[in-house]
């Protein structure tokens, strides 16, 4: 008679376990390293911790929660939240058993939230608050697989009719009783994976139609997390700040990818509002910024040193205009003179270290810029106060990155190299191809588009334009459908336009024109809390953003900046007319993706009068 045990501890459970899956690599931190602190959430003020085996614990009561709820391999489960842990928890948890996640920006209005539900088929959808389950209690009707509702904070939901709803403690509390009565059945589901099968649903922005759902699979993403740790240099000491929407796929590098294959630590700040605090209570040692978030900072500063002293201002410009010409020596040359040392040591001591601490940026090593082009000016701007960004390149269809610019090499006005594994050629009509282990699966329900995106070779068709130069550095030169060419036949990216009217502390938003004109123009958002400080500053009295965009002082000041801005472009570029929108765009008013690109399509239908005003 033989007797068969039941697994009891981790090293059991998880054996034959692989890392070819970001659950996978969570057991095997949580089985090697479980005491040590892997997140942090704020919470009314005070971080809370846990360790990899809490945070284990905690995905596997969600993944068998969502098996009791009916979650099957191949179905998604939808998260509409802000970043949080429970965030990552209900993404690892549906990959965990063979669903997918589907990540909703919480800033989506309700069309765009059915819109994204009905075409996923999503079962389940986790929402943080009564905000967000209003959004999906209202679109009942219109997504007809959603079977449960599973709430975060259900504070104002208790009295709702809706029995799809549950919330997340009662949800969890079922998923910890079967973890203890079914101590293997997570485990069986793990080892049952297939590592070449989707495993999340990441939307793209729809800049030209309704988003398309990237189809990435758990192979894509761990192996990009492993070129990228190769490329950086990055290790298990690193402190992240996790702030960027998680249903974008440039901060699940940072917060899943990165993190599982090293061990470094997330922090979650309490909301989007208390970013700026957050950082400068994390300090973090890696930091991912969109353009506009360095573009603020940029403003932030540059607004601040007027209120200071004379000698203060005197001090700010004179070490950040040698600062950036000691970095530019420094990544020409490789090393400076003794003299210029000595002058960075000083500009250290008396500007660039408060800098970087009101910042909370003295401890990062590797500040990158990413998502969107970002004008050379500003990079080489910060460079010269001592916060050397990298730019990075990459697509939702390549698992987030393809190139990047390592460290110690940084490459102003490039994305750097492709990643190791990543293969990058120019088409004959400039169009940048990408090949590698990290090229998506396609994209959901729609064979048509994926054939069109990745071709019979592998190669992924990125839709940007560009060219590698002799170390074979990339350069993005604008987007192949949004190239302008001018009445006299030019060719012009208006994105590298833009992105230099946008160094302007005043300039938040700006939309350049010319295609088949005769000159290149431009629609202007101002930035209304510098432009009302410089306003109220002057005895300019407004009453509304039209108002203070209306005033012709305010014009005259857009006028001079826009007129510094074109010495840095060729005189082909050069805008020669502008109009400053009247209002601030919004993606309420489908003005604006849920990434904050401009939908432009949109744009030149509903500000066709001004553009024209501008040509008559």
């Amino acid at each position: 008679m033989s007797t068969t045990t039941t697994p009891t501890t981790l090293e059991e459970l998880a054996a034959g376990i692989t890392r070819d899956s970001l659950p996978g690599r969570l057991v095997h931190l949580a089985r090697t390293r479980p005491n040590d602190r892997a997140l942090r959430q704020k919470r009314l003020g005070i971080w809370q911790e846990r360790t990899w085996a809490e945070y284990l614990q905690q995905v596997q009561a969600t993944a068998l929660a969502l098996v009791d709820a009916g979650v099957q391999p191949g179905d998604h489960v939808a998260i509409l939240s802000e970043n949080r842990e429970e965030w990552v928890f209900a993404d690892l948890g549906a990959q965990a058993v063979g669903a997918r996640s589907v990540g909703v920006y919480p800033t989506n209005p309700e069309p765009e939230v059915a819109y994204i539900l009905d075409h996923s088929n999503s079962v389940v959808v986790v929402c943080e608050d009564q905000e967000q389950a209003d959004k999906v209690v209202a679109i009942r009707d219109e997504t007809p697989t959603v079977r449960r509702v599973v709430v975060i904070d259900p504070r104002g939901t208790h009295d709702y009719a809706d029995d799809r709803l549950v919330t997340w403690e009662a949800f969890l509390a079922r998923g910890r009783v079967l973890a203890d009565e079914q101590p293997d059945t997570f485990y069986e589901r793990l080892r049952a994976l297939d590592p070449d099968e989707p495993a999340m649903i990441v939307y793209t922005s729809g800049t030209t139609g309704p988003p398309k759902g990237a189809m990435l699979t758990s192979r894509n993403v761990t192996e990009s997390a492993d070129a990228g740790v190769e490329a950086f240099g990055y290790g298990d000491a690193e402190q992240i700040l996790s702030y960027l929407p998680l249903c974008h796929v440039a901060e699940k590098i940072f917060t899943l990818y990165l993190p599982l294959a090293t061990g470094a630590v997330v922090h979650f700040g309490e909301s989007i509002e208390t970013v700026t605090a957050d950082l400068r209570q994390v300090s973090p040692t890696v930091f991912l910024g969109v353009p506009r978030i360095w573009e603020k900072m940029h403003s932030s500063i540059l607004v601040k040193v007027q209120d200071a002293s004379r000698i203060k201002r005197w001090l700010f410009r004179r070490f950040s205009t040698q600062g950036q010409r000691i970095a530019a020596k420094r990544h020409d040359t490789g090393s400076v003179s003794l003299a210029d040392r000595i002058v960075w040591r000083i500009g250290d001591l008396l500007v660039f270290r408060p800098l970087q601490e009101r910042l909370g940026l003295r401890r990062c090593w590797y500040p990158v810029s990413g998502a969107a082009p970002i004008a050379p000016e500003l990079i080489r701007w910060f460079h010269g106060v001592g916060i050397p960004i990298a730019e990075g390149y990459g697509q939702t269809e390549c698992a987030g990155v393809s190139h990047v610019n390592r460290p110690d090499r940084v490459r102003v006005g490039t994305v750097g190299v492709p990643l190791p594994g990543t293969e990058c050629r120019i088409a004959a009509d400039g169009e940048i191809l990408v090949r590698g282990p990290s090229v998506f699966a396609g994209y959901l329900h729609n064979p048509e588009a994926t054939r069109e995106t990745v071709d019979e070779d592998g190669w992924l068709h990125t839709g940007d334009v560009g060219e590698i130069d002799e170390d074979g550095a990339l350069r993005i030169t604008g987007r192949k459908k949004d190239i302008i060419i001018t009445a006299g036949g030019k060719n012009l990216s208006p994105e590298q336009i833009e992105n230099a009217l946008k160094t302007s502390p005043y300039i938040k938003e700006a939309v350049v024109i010319g295609d088949q004109r005769k000159f290149v123009s431009a629609l202007i958002q101002i930035d209304v809390d510098n432009v009302g400080d410089w306003a109220s500053r002057r005895s300019i009295t407004y009453t509304s953003f039209g108002d203070l965009a209306a005033k012709p002082e305010v014009v005259d000041l857009i006028d001079q900046e826009i007129r510094e801005a074109n010495k840095q472009l060729a005189r082909v570029e050069n805008v020669r007319a502008f109009r400053l929108l009247p209002k601030e765009l919004h993606q309420d008013d489908e003005e604006l993706t849920a990434t904050m690109k401009v939908r432009r399509t949109v744009f030149h239908d509903r500000y066709g009068d001004l553009i024209e005003e501008m040509y008559a």
